[in-house]
């Protein structure tokens, strides 16, 4: 949905006649050090060996609130009046620029009142009142603390620091492109950016492109978030209806209106990166630093892969800003499960194979013969459920873009018809979790947890092993990166064969617990 700016929306007074020079004043002015540190810009090493370029990251993860926030709120209110200050000030934010404004309040000896919505995580309530930020918490979203909080500024005299739209915020922001000049001597081909509202790609825009045109200031969004990217092609501001939240920092449906003016001026190209894509980024960040960043924090890396991908540069120099690392503990997991598949480094398959004895065998063996390099199962799920044939859920690692068409028809070509399911956001976000349920086939059914050592050939020991007469009825196995795999394994074994389920247990060695007793198999898988 399209919409032309309201009068309301209009760019802050006189800001519209601010050339990248007036910019460049007020950046090489800004008062940011007071609360920010000057962020190292470390090459990430094995990131640039892999793509054949040089990688820089400018660590703004790495400020006191792990955030670029800071930079633009304290300059915004270094400049106020003492009588300004004496007032106080005002935000509407949920994260980053939420506690930038509180610790820059502190450090100013001025109220700062934060308005939160009441959906906002415990954790980062705690940590903007730990700088001594007040909360107010209000609405279900931001937008209705936006509302409200410029309601408490009219009522009470509070000056509004906004999060992107306000000249000061962006000068303070085109700091982090004048160390990265100051840092870096050398050739430098190309900065990336994440943008949210716009206002640190505005800072950094006018910055460069008033010492060093030739560098291209390239623009990230999320394909969900793109909100500036759109507004461009469209030549006026473009209300997003939705926005993705999996990178909350950048997550803002209607760029400023100055931010928007730089950008359109400004801004070489934009590129929209996906979750995947992001989740990889996280994952190389990691690998150099040993650090992990928030997804917004991530957007530029992203960008670097896509853009030497789809141009195949060699030998360039690209900088990427890591614009904060203030990343939900329990975002990770989620965040593990899809870098493998944003890197292409994991296939996913729905693959059909005939419920006979020795099929599952036949299968395994079937993948340690697929052509290219050596694969590992990285994850496997099966419930019997037809007499006649069997759906099963399998990961497989790769090791280049594009091999997953290739196992997908090496598979059909052998009798067992499958689905590339590699790009599926239905099979990778909730069906390999859901792979299972009762069935009445299982008779005779024994349920046991394995630790399998994770080393080639471990799996088709435990079948070569196995009687013919026993037949798997469920299988679950995911790769979780340690040296032991866990499976979950359902055996149909005769009440006649007990004893040698014993000793076959005892030659493979394996420890298991049996589960066949446990109320939660009964309820859920046990017919």
């Amino acid at each position: 949905m399209k919409s032309s700016p309201k009068p309301s929306d209009a760019a802050p007074t006189g800001t519209t006649s601010l050339t990248p020079a007036d910019y460049l004043r007020k950046i090489l002015t800004a008062r940011v050090y007071d609360v920010a540190v000057e962020s190292a810009l470390e090459p990430a090493r094995a990131l640039g060996a892999r793509l054949g370029n040089t990688v820089l990251l400018k660590r703004e993860d790495q400020q006191p609130v792990f955030s670029f926030k800071l930079r633009g709120a304290y300059n915004k209110m270094a400049h106020l009046t003492a009588e300004q200050l004496a007032r106080g000030v005002i935000c509407a934010s949920a994260g980053n620029h939420a506690q930038g404004v509180a610790l820059g309040a502190r450090k100013l000896g001025t109220r700062a009142v934060i308005v939160m919505p009441v959906t906002t995580p415990q954790l980062k309530i705690d940590a903007v009142r730990a700088l001594g930020g007040d909360v107010h918490l209000h609405g279900d979203s931001y937008s209705d603390a936006h509302v409200y909080a410029l309601e408490q500024q009219k009522l009470h005299g509070l000056t509004f620091v906004h999060p992107f739209d306000d000249p000061d915020v962006i000068a303070g922001q085109g700091t982090i492109a004048m160390e990265i000049l100051r840092q870096h001597q050398g050739p430098l081909d190309a900065v990336f950016v994440a943008i949210g509202g716009g206002g640190l790609i505005s800072g950094v825009a006018n910055y460069i492109k008033a010492l060093r045109p030739e560098i291209r200031v390239i623009g990230v969004q999320m394909n969900d978030s793109d909100a500036m990217a759109q507004s461009v092609d469209a030549h006026e501001r473009v209300t997003l209806p939705d926005v993705g939240l999996f990178s909350d920092g950048t997550a803002v449906k209607l760029v400023g209106a100055e931010t928007f003016r730089i950008a359109s001026e400004l801004v070489d190209e934009f590129i929209t990166v996906d979750t995947d894509a992001v989740c990889a980024a996280i994952k190389d960040v990691f690998v150099d630093t040993r650090s992990i960043v928030e997804p917004a924090g991530a957007l530029a890396v992203a960008a670097i892969k896509q853009y030497v991908e789809q141009r195949g540069t060699r030998g360039e120099t690209y900088a990427a800003i890591l614009c904060g690392a203030n990343m939900n503990f329990d975002r990770l997991r989620f965040v593990a499960e899809r870098a493998e598949v944003g890197e292409e480094r994991e296939a996913l398959f729905a693959v059909t194979i005939p419920e006979e004895r020795g099929s599952f065998r036949r299968f395994c063996e079937l993948v340690g013969q697929l052509p290219g390099a050596s694969r590992n199962v990285t994850e496997f799920n099966y419930r019997i459920s037809d007499a006649r044939s069997a759906h099963v859920f399998v990961g497989l690692t790769t090791t280049a873009r594009g091999e997953s068409e290739t196992i997908a028809r090496t598979f059909t070509e052998h009798g067992f018809d499958a689905i590339d399911l590699t790009h599926d956001e239905l099979a990778k976000e909730h069906l390999r979790h859901m792979v299972g349920g009762r069935t009445s086939l299982a008779h005779d059914e024994r349920l046991l947890r394995f630790v399998f050592p994770e080393r080639p050939g471990a799996l088709l020991k435990f079948l070569s092993l196995m009687r013919p007469t026993w037949n798997i009825s469920l299988f679950h196995y995911r790769n979780q990166g340690a040296d032991y795999g866990r499976i979950l394994v359902g055996l149909q074994v005769p009440e006649s064969d007990s004893e040698s389920f014993s000793a076959f247990l005892d030659t493979l060695g394996y420890p298991c617990v049996e589960e066949t007793a446990n109320p939660a198999y009964r309820l859920f898988l046990q017919a």
